[in-house]
């Protein structure tokens, strides 16, 4: 179903506590209005079927994730973005975190959530703020200081995050260099509110995460606080200094939640830091905060518990630029909200990042009378940007469909108009991967596209030399009009021609291929190939032996007559179906040029073309 079902009235989204009123209508949970369901709701994607709108997958479980159009989004999906905010004063570079910090985030650089966009960038800070140009043709990453921290200012306009990809390696030796560098420093001053202000001034625009690792009290220049502690007073009944110092940083995060950056700090303090202050820039921001106190990197098991949660803060899921809306019975109303986030409205959170981690609580209200009611029903919303949408496209989902409108464009407009329908549609989904990749304009050489979509523009070749779409003098009316019909009411699995239940034998004249269908008979493939299951078969095969079964028999007597034929015998080559190799025999079924329809090659030439 294409369409998210929403209820028109209070926008709660189906869900296995609704009432279906009949097949065709839907009374809502929390605000018991009848809605229309869609007919395309009619069909269930997984048994196949029509006609039981309880099989539904938002109606059998209670949560379901979709694909949200791009009418749910302010802007397309960014890459994902991590800033790292190093504390190096004297307090921290004795308590040898930086060490531990750069050698785990080292080993797993390559593990960061995100795609081939993903971009990363480094901030040292003490009495002043230090960035990092990692541009890619440099040997050795430049640092640069500012040293007007009470008016900070981004000393470059680029390269102060860069592709992770591609300045791999720069970035790698930057991690190897920091201890070192900092080894000798012995600077009492740590001028944090400074570095979060070049942060801010640094992800604005595209948003992101800052990671923040903070060993002192924040004394100096934007933000700087004094020590409110009093060990005499610990003993006191009232316990005091629990709210900020100053709203400082409860302003700064604000800023940043408006801008899609969430900050994280990480707090490794010997000594009174302030954190009913600090935990302000995370608290208002969606961020999270961690405190290892009286860290030391010669407190073994005190590294290792960190080096673990760091780990898992690395390479943990996450989501970008999410907002959450909790919806409730009729009756009911969220008064309190409790997490780090910004409430934007009364039900409404504004989360930069998201991640499993995160836990959130509310405190609900009575505004009506319940007592007619036997149960009542919350739903929470989350709505945020992923990376791996691209990664996940099923691609003969996509061909089926698009055959399907290529139909109808056919009979509404030309042939010629579904041919180019075919075509653009492919040119999109490369530009827009294009996009998602950062990859340059004008890239020649091969067609670029996610491994699970790499076959698409082969899909589309063959398609356009199917019957229904091929133009040329060979193909007769009716057989044309026969083939649409087809195309528009087979399922799926009968449009692919290839049957997993099936074997096939494809003679390429030097070569004979075998291909073995992934749901092939398991008795056919032992008496053939000699191997319990289709599974069984390596990727790497090339020997074809006489097990003696009359299938197998009756398989080399047909390839003994294929190389009767021949001056030399044809090498055999035994491909399953879920091999990486499987290419290897989809590729020679459209190579040929046919009628006027392009060679695979000039097809991929074409595309490349029209890629910009």
């Amino acid at each position: 179903c294409s369409t998210i079902v929403r209820c028109r009235a209070c926008r709660t989204y189906i869900n296995p506590f609704v009432h279906f009123v009949d097949s065709k209508k839907w009374k809502c949970n929390l605000c018991y209005r009848v809605n229309e369901l869609p007919d395309e709701f009619q069909y269930d994607p997984v048994s196949k079927t029509y006609g039981d709108v309880t099989r539904r997958p938002e109606v059998r479980s209670s949560t379901i994730e979709f694909i949200a159009p791009s009418e749910y989004m302010l802007r397309p999906p960014q890459p994902a973005i991590y800033l790292f905010l190093l504390d190096v004063s004297n307090i921290a570079v004795q308590s040898g975190y930086l060490n531990t910090v750069c050698d785990t985030l080292m080993e797993h650089l390559d593990n960061l959530p995100g795609d081939v966009r993903t971009q990363v960038g480094f901030i040292t800070f003490s009495s002043t703020v230090n960035f990092y140009h990692l541009a890619e043709g440099f040997n050795q990453p430049h640092e640069i200081t500012v040293l007007d921290i009470d008016d900070v200012f981004l000393p470059c306009p680029d390269n102060l995050l860069v592709n992770l990809k591609e300045c791999r390696e720069l970035i790698k030796e930057l991690l190897l260099q920091l201890p070192k560098r900092f080894s000798g420093v012995h600077e009492p001053k740590s001028a944090l509110g400074a570095a979060l202000q070049a942060a801010f001034k640094l992800m604005g625009p595209s948003g992101g995460r800052v990671t923040v690792f903070q060993a002192c009290l924040p004394n100096w220049g934007p933000g700087a606080l004094q020590s409110r502690e009093d060990p005499n007073n610990r003993s006191s009944k009232e316990v005091t200094h629990l709210g900020p110092a100053t709203d400082f940083y409860k302003r700064l995060a604000l800023e940043c939640s408006g801008q899609q950056i969430a900050v994280d700090l990480f707090l490794m303090n010997s000594q009174y830091s302030d954190l009913a202050t600090l935990s302000g820039i995370s608290k208002f921001s969606g961020g999270c905060i961690h405190h290892f106190p009286l860290f030391n990197q010669g407190k073994a098991q005190q590294v290792e518990s960190f080096k673990k949660c760091f780990e898992r803060y690395l390479t943990r899921k996450i989501g970008f630029e999410a907002v959450m809306r909790v919806r409730c019975t009729r009756g009911l109303a969220i008064h309190t909200f409790h997490g780090n986030f910004f409430v934007r409205s009364t039900d409404l959170l504004s989360l930069p990042n998201i991640n499993p981690d995160a836990g959130f609580g509310m405190q609900i209200v009575h505004e009506e009378s319940l007592s007619d009611l036997r149960s009542v029903c919350f739903q929470a919303a989350l709505l945020c940007q992923s990376t791996e949408i691209l990664y996940s496209a099923d691609v003969q989902c996509m061909v089926g469909l698009l055959a399907k409108m290529a139909v109808d464009r056919s009979l509404t407009a030309s042939v010629a108009d579904a041919r180019d329908a075919l075509i653009n549609a492919t040119v999109d989904v490369l530009c827009a991967f294009k996009v998602a990749q950062n990859l340059p304009s004008g890239l020649t050489g091969q067609v670029v596209a996610p491994q699970n979509l790499a076959l698409l523009p082969l899909y589309i070749s063959a398609l356009l030399k199917h019957p229904a779409f091929r133009v040329g003098t060979s193909t007769r009316l009716d057989d044309r009009v026969f083939a649409m019909c087809e195309m528009k009411s087979l399922p799926l699995d009968q449009l692919i021609r290839l049957d997993s239940r099936s074997i096939f034998l494809l003679d390429c004249g030097t070569q004979i291929l075998i291909f073995v269908g992934t749901n092939a008979q398991p008795n056919i493939v032992t008496g053939v190939f000699g191997v319990p299951s289709v599974n069984d078969i390596p990727d790497l095969f090339f020997t074809l032996q006489n097990t003696g079964t009359p299938e197998s028999e009756a398989l080399h007597a047909f390839i003994e007559g294929l190389n009767d034929e021949k001056p030399f015998a044809a090498s055999i080559q035994i491909i399953r179906d879920s091999s990486s190799y499987r290419s290897q025999f989809t590729e020679k079924l459209i190579e040929d040029r046919a009628d006027n329809s392009l060679s695979y090659y000039e097809f991929l030439q074409h595309l490349r073309c029209q890629v910009k």
